[in-house]
């Protein structure tokens, strides 16, 4: 089975000299594989049973949570490395008081040793694009796109406004910064992790705007 890709535009500083476009691939998950899945393979590959299997995996998730939060990176041999990181819970300045309380954990960052990227081999990929057509959705059509997906969605965050118009990251932030000007979204969420929903009158959102 084959990695999937689709190729996707760079995106281009608006002062940068327009010439040749240059393309990036952008993988599509070929499906997902789940714990079960996993312990069955351990369980084939070696003397454990199935409950040792995950006792052991238990164990591992439990220790490893431990060992971060104590601000320590934690190497698994052949496998890789995980640090914690971390961000503001909203903009801080010299004069914030209060400071240590602003801060929270972002992410589980990973980086793969070797021995587990060689696991890949030769690597097999299948393209999903066939006509390679980038161009970008006009305004209107991404009124529609928006209109379409409030039917079923309460909220959206950047990443769903980046999927759902097949734009680069960059290029969505300058549509949804647009979009909150003319007042078609509006953020109700914190200002490091915004949660976007439609301005009154837009979107399928008919509340009137009460002063």
């Amino acid at each position: 089975m084959a990695i999937l890709f689709d190729w996707y535009e760079d995106p281009k500083p608006s002062d940068k000299e327009q010439g040749e476009k240059t393309l990036h691939p952008r993988l599509k998950y070929n499906g997902s594989t789940g714990t079960d899945l996993l312990r069955q393979r351990i369980q084939d590959r070696c003397s454990l049973t199935a409950t040792d299997v995950t006792a052991v995996l238990d164990a591992l998730s439990h220790i490893m949570g431990q060992e971060l939060a104590d601000g320590k990176q934690v190497h698994l041999d052949g496998i890789g490395y995980f640090r914690p990181c971390l961000t503001s819970t909203e903009p801080v300045t010299i004069g914030t008081k209060r400071k240590a309380t602003k801060v929270k954990l972002k992410s589980i960052q990973f980086r793969a040793d070797q021995t587990l990227k060689n696991e890949f081999g030769i690597l097999k990929v299948k393209s999903l694009k066939g006509g390679l057509d980038f161009s970008q959705p006009t305004n209107e059509e991404i009124d529609r796109k928006l209109t379409k997906y409030f039917q079923t969605h309460q909220f959206m965050r950047r990443y769903d406004f980046q999927n759902l118009c097949g734009m680069a990251r960059s290029t969505a932030m300058r549509h949804i910064r647009r979009l909150r000007d003319e007042g078609k979204l509006k953020n109700e969420g914190g200002v490091m992790q915004p949660i976007y929903v439609p301005g009154s009158g837009y979107y399928g959102n008919n509340e009137l705007v009460t002063k």
